[in-house]
């Protein structure tokens, strides 16, 4: 039961439905035109027909005086004979509306007075039939070409059974026919849509082996460009996932790797107290001094590893506030500027305009330290860190550029990765987490933000950051 819900919602029967559709509807259209072209035609035939032999009779009729007198057997026997051909009923009348000759033989001597009697009598000119229901009323005028005024009419009502007869024979043909090409319709929209629907079905199996792991490369089914699309943005897709769980295993032993390192220097230092007898205070307290700065770095790769894992989780509630940027800054460069003044490293602020925007203050100002902390620390001696703020309409824009030993371009994809270093054994002399720009490009994406990096290798780094004015949840 579930296999057959799963077809009627497939592809394949949507496709199928279609093309029956397409394949039935033109032909009862064209069918129904047909038939009804055909009608038409064999009505309009046959009124052509009665017309003409009627037009012969009104001549004779005027000859012979036939509506004075009566009694003349040529045209009687010629007007009983197109009664009986035709099936139908031939009144004769005069000018004064009597019934002089009725084939039935019924109202003959009566006086008829109708809209269609009345019409062909004033136009002199044979009226247009009528239909109503099985019969046709056709009405002729009787006139002498020598006289002008009409001078009778010729009332002609004809049965239709014989068109019909012809007509149901036509419909019952055209339903056999109809049959005939829904059947084929059928089958050869079935057979369409199982060729259609064919490479979906091998894009289908491709990534089925591939999830079983049958398959360790891409995916490719060019038979239509849909296929073609599919397979592509699958294989991007699968690509990526391969990165973020290369990512994940290389996030994962980094982890191990810093958590474990402070660990492994305390145990060294804690059994290097414990091996030895007599120790002297001065050392003894090296030792703790050294053990303590490990726990120090310890719990802050624990404090910025709960801030990701918050971030990532989106539960890092934003507290927003409409703050003055450019005060923001100067109290940040104002922090930083011991750590700079160490290495002589001027800390400049250009601000093109007064700036106010709706930001998280602490983690706004904890994502712009980190970028002021690492132009900082990875820069030369005697060097600067240039922080510029401007605004447009809808945005503020911070840069944030340094004098240092720059990035290589390899490295520039990865550096917002978390504990990824350019350069691991000068990055853990100079300290830190290796989690700080992954922080900062968090806040930025929190903020609705962008963040962009800049750097040539010895040439220096710059980092562009663009947060709208005003937040929108």
């Amino acid at each position: 039961m579930k296999r057959r819900g799963r077809f009627f919602k497939s592809l394949r029967f949507r496709i199928l439905i279609i093309l029956v559709i397409l394949g039935i509807v033109p032909s009862v259209i064209t069918t129904q035109v047909l038939i009804n072209n055909y009608r038409e035609q064999g009505i309009a035939v046959r009124v052509s027909a009665i017309r003409t032999q009627c037009s012969i009779l009104c001549n004779q009729i005027i000859k012979e005086n036939y509506l004075n007198d009566s009694g003349s057997e040529s045209i009687n026997s010629k007007l009983e004979l197109l009664s009986n051909n035709y099936g139908g009923r031939i009144l004769i009348v005069d000018r004064d509306f009597k019934i002089v000759k009725d084939t039935y033989h019924v109202d003959e001597g009566k006086t008829l007075i109708s809209s269609r009697i009345i019409r062909c009598f004033k136009n002199g000119e044979a009226t247009d039939y009528q239909k109503k229901g099985q019969v046709l009323e056709l009405a002729v005028p009787v006139k002498s070409a020598d006289v002008p005024q009409t001078q009778g009419a010729m009332l002609v009502t004809l049965s239709l059974s014989e068109v019909s007869a012809t007509m149901s024979e036509l419909e019952q043909r055209g339903v056999l026919i109809l049959s005939i090409i829904v059947v084929l319709s059928i089958f050869l929209a079935y057979i369409l849509s199982t060729v259609l629907v064919k490479p979906l079905a091998r894009v289908t199996k491709s990534i089925e082996d591939l999830t079983d792991g049958y398959q360790n490369d891409e995916i490719s089914v060019p038979d239509y460009t849909e296929t073609e699309l599919i397979t592509d943005a699958f294989n991007k897709m699968l690509a990526r996932m391969k990165t973020l769980d290369e990512s994940r295993s290389e996030f994962v032993s980094n982890v191990s790797h810093e958590l474990k390192t402070p660990m492994t220097s305390m145990k060294v230092l804690a059994d290097s107290l414990v091996g030895q007898t007599g120790v002297p205070e001065e050392l003894y307290q090296e030792f703790m001094r050294d053990i303590t700065a490990e726990i120090d770095r310890e719990n802050r790769i624990i404090t910025d590893l709960l801030t990701l894992v918050k971030m990532d989780r989106k539960t890092a509630d934003l507290k927003i506030q409409h703050m003055d940027i450019n005060q923001l800054l100067e109290d940040i460069l104002k922090r930083l500027r011991p750590i700079a003044d160490k290495r002589n490293i001027d800390l400049i602020l250009d601000s093109f305009r007064p700036v106010e925007a709706d930001v998280d203050e602490i983690k706004f100002t904890s994502a712009i330290s980190n970028l002021v902390e690492n132009g900082i620390k990875y820069n030369v001696d005697d060097g600067w860190v240039r922080v510029s703020l401007d605004a447009d309409h809808k945005y503020f824009y911070v840069t944030v550029a340094d004098s240092g030993m720059g990035i290589p371009e390899d490295s520039l994809d990865r550096i917002f990765e978390r504990f990824y270093r350019v350069d691991k054994s000068h990055s853990r002399e100079i300290g830190g987490t290796g989690l700080g720009l992954a922080i900062t490009r968090s806040t930025v994406a929190m903020h609705h933000g962008v963040i962009k990096v800049f750097s040539r290798e010895g040439e220096g780094t710059t980092f562009s950051v663009r947060i709208p004015l005003s937040y929108i949840p």
